[in-house]
């Protein structure tokens, strides 16, 4: 692969790596009993799509110290989308929410395996908790077996353990916020260490540390990518409730229903006067949300212009990831393909 970025044909390579492991992976644990198959099929179906951002990072991590090219890096940055895989597994579970990618998640389609037992979806949620747990351990699998030598291996293994850490944090505190009184502050760092981190930051430091990369460059590498992961889930948070669905594949009333702590609903409580707010009470966390409900959401929203604040805040968040990266010492091949992973994290649709 040549200096200049090319992110379809290295969406492609990671591609190859998740389907080609996955699927080898999926055969083993269908083989153990004929009855494992829907599960087998879910750990495929987890990987089946995906903007590779995060395989990016990594990737982007290594190159920026200035190592070339290797497959055996592309298939431990690879390894960085079966967490991510994990994480949505779970994340779809605890949230309930029914689409992703604009198909049922995996808790809904294992229903199908044990419909005619007993507590049928309790089950059909434990199945798609193990998926994920099995997801997280081919993660680290792949990691280990990626070819890369065992001293490279070595530097980069202790940021898995504060990636988990982190990563499971956030979502503690996602449920733990879940319809608590709504706070900007809260809602960011529920941002910061749910998404942000493991999107951004640690791939980076990951690709870094494999490449051998100095305390200095790892300082910028986190400045960089903190801001730049907000962001991402600060557009992930407004498309879900203003994005086309068939783009973005997620069903629009999500947060709305679950009253998550998101910052786009925590602005529009800031911004919103006591008439508003008990529109809001009545609304938000609503199980049986229905179309209109949501259109008075929606209104309530523009109206306060709350989601011209979130999009203010992507844009100082991108400016400032950007400012940081043209301070780094890093080839300008590097700081190219970092500019264009910034624009495409925090400009899309889906």
């Amino acid at each position: 692969m040549s200096d200049r970025w090319e992110p379809a044909a290295f969406k492609t390579r990671v591609d190859e790596v998740l389907h080609r492991f996955v699927a080898g992976e999926a055969d083993r644990f269908a083989a153990v009993d004929p009855l494992l198959g829907p599960v087998a099929d879910q750990l495929e179906a987890a990987v089946a799509d995906g903007k590779r951002l995060r395989a990016a990072f990594c990737y982007w991590g290594w190159r920026a110290v200035g190592q070339p090219d290797s497959d055996a890096l592309v298939r431990a940055a690879a390894s960085m989308e079966l967490v991510h895989a994990a994480a949505v597994v779970h994340d779809d579970l605890i949230d309930e929410s029914p689409l992703r990618h604009g198909r049922p998640t995996a808790h809904v389609v294992l229903r199908g395996a044990v419909r005619h037992r007993p507590h049928a979806d309790a089950a059909a949620r434990s199945l798609a908790m193990l998926v994920g747990d099995l997801l997280t351990a081919l993660a680290g699998h792949l990691f280990a077996t990626s070819g890369l030598p065992a001293a490279y291996l070595a530097r980069a293994r202790p940021l898995w353990a504060v990636m988990a850490r982190e990563l499971i944090a956030g979502e503690c505190l996602e449920i733990l916020r879940t319809g608590v009184g709504p706070d900007t502050e809260a809602s960011l760092k529920v941002i910061r260490y749910k998404t942000a981190k493991y999107t951004v930051e640690q791939p980076l430091l990951i690709g870094g540390a494999l490449a051998g990369a100095g305390g200095r460059l790892r300082e910028g590498y986190s400045a960089y990518g903190l801001p730049l992961g907000e962001a991402f889930q600060l557009r992930d948070d407004l498309l879900g409730l203003f994005g086309d669905p068939e783009r973005t594949g997620k069903a629009s009333a999500d947060d709305v229903r679950g009253h998550r702590p998101t910052a786009l609903l925590a602005e529009t409580w800031r911004l919103a006067g006591d008439n508003d707010r008990e529109r809001l009470r009545t609304l938000l966390g609503r199980p049986g949300l229905d179309a209109d409900a949501l259109d008075t959401v929606r209104e309530v929203m523009r109206r306060l212009k709350a989601p011209d604040r979130i999009e203010a805040l992507i844009s100082a968040r991108v400016e400032q990831s950007l400012d940081v990266l043209h301070e780094l010492d890093v080839p300008a091949h590097a700081v190219g393909a970092l500019t264009s992973l910034a624009q495409s994290a925090t400009n899309r649709l889906s």
